[in-house]
């Protein structure tokens, strides 16, 4: 279960997401995920600021290998709205998970600010 905190007009707020939970076969599901959007993702040492770094001209996502299972999912995460995206490639359970992702980025932007 993924939460976010936040502070909406002087009140924390807490709301959960129940996308994931943060395991080895999910992060492997993002990690193939990716492999069909035409991006190899890598595990190396750097200094991100954000924990990951996208190499366009490459096709590369590198991904900071000392992150645990938890944050390597939350980059991915983070990283596959970004991507260009042809969704008649995929097939019907992997355009499922695909959207479930892209619905928890827009997500993470609260409905109380909209009013």
């Amino acid at each position: 279960m993924l939460a976010l905190v936040y502070l909406y007009r002087d009140v924390l707020l807490f709301r959960t997401f129940g996308i994931m939970k943060y395991t080895r076969a999910n992060l492997k599901k993002l990690e193939e995920l990716c492999s069909l959007l035409g991006y190899k993702v890598r595990y190396e040492q750097g200094h991100f600021q954000s924990g990951y770094c996208r190499v366009e001209s490459r096709k590369i996502l590198v991904v900071n290998k000392f992150f645990d299972v938890e944050g390597r999912v939350n980059c991915l995460i983070d990283l596959i709205p970004e991507l260009p995206t042809d969704e008649k490639a995929l097939d019907e359970g992997q355009l499922k998970f695909y959207k479930q992702v892209i619905r928890f980025e827009k997500e993470k932007i609260p409905e109380l600010l909209e009013s």
